[in-house]
C-alpha cells in the first residue's frame, strides 16, 4: 500500500504574498519560479495574483503562456553562456601574465612577482646620508 505524505501547512503572511505578486508583475520571476522558490503550488501564486494585483481587474484571468517562461529560461541560458564564455577568457589571460612572468624572470633575469616576506626600504636613510655629506 502507497503511503502519502502530506506537506505541513504554511501560512504566508500578507505582506509576503504582496510581495511575491509584485515579484511577478515586474518580471523578475515566473509563476512556476515562485512556487518553486516558496515551496507552494501555482494555483496558489495565481489566487494571489488574483486577490492582490494592481492591474487585476473583475472577471478577468491571469494566464501566463508558457513562452513567456521558456523565452525568460533561454534568456538565461544565453547569460549563463556569455559568463561562461568570459570567465574562459579570463583564465586564458591569467595564464598568459603567469607564462609571460616566468618568461621575464627566464630571460631576463626580472622577478614580476611580489613577495610579502622582504621588508620595505624607508628611503630615508640614503637621502639622510645624502643631506648630511653635502652640508
Amino acid at each position: 500500500m502507497k503511503r502519502i505524505t502530506l506537506r505541513p501547512q504554511r501560512i504566508f503572511s500578507e505582506e509576503l504574498r504582496k510581495q511575491i505578486v509584485k515579484d511577478y508583475e515586474t518580471g523578475r520571476f515566473t509563476v512556476k519560479e515562485l512556487a518553486q522558490l516558496h515551496g507552494t503550488f501555482t494555483r496558489t501564486i495565481y489566487r494571489w495574483i488574483y486577490r492582490y494585483s494592481i492591474y487585476n481587474q473583475k472577471n478577468i484571468k491571469v494566464v501566463e503562456s508558457s513562452e513567456s517562461s521558456d523565452k525568460k529560461l533561454h534568456e538565461l541560458y544565453a547569460r549563463i553562456q556569455q559568463l561562461e564564455a568570459a570567465l574562459g577568457r579570463s583564465k586564458l589571460e591569467n595564464e598568459y601574465n603567469s607564462k609571460l612572468i616566468e618568461l621575464a624572470k627566464q630571460e631576463l633575469g626580472i622577478d614580476l612577482k611580489k613577495n610579502f616576506d622582504t621588508s620595505q626600504s624607508t628611503g630615508s636613510s640614503q637621502s639622510e646620508k645624502g643631506n648630511q655629506t653635502g652640508a
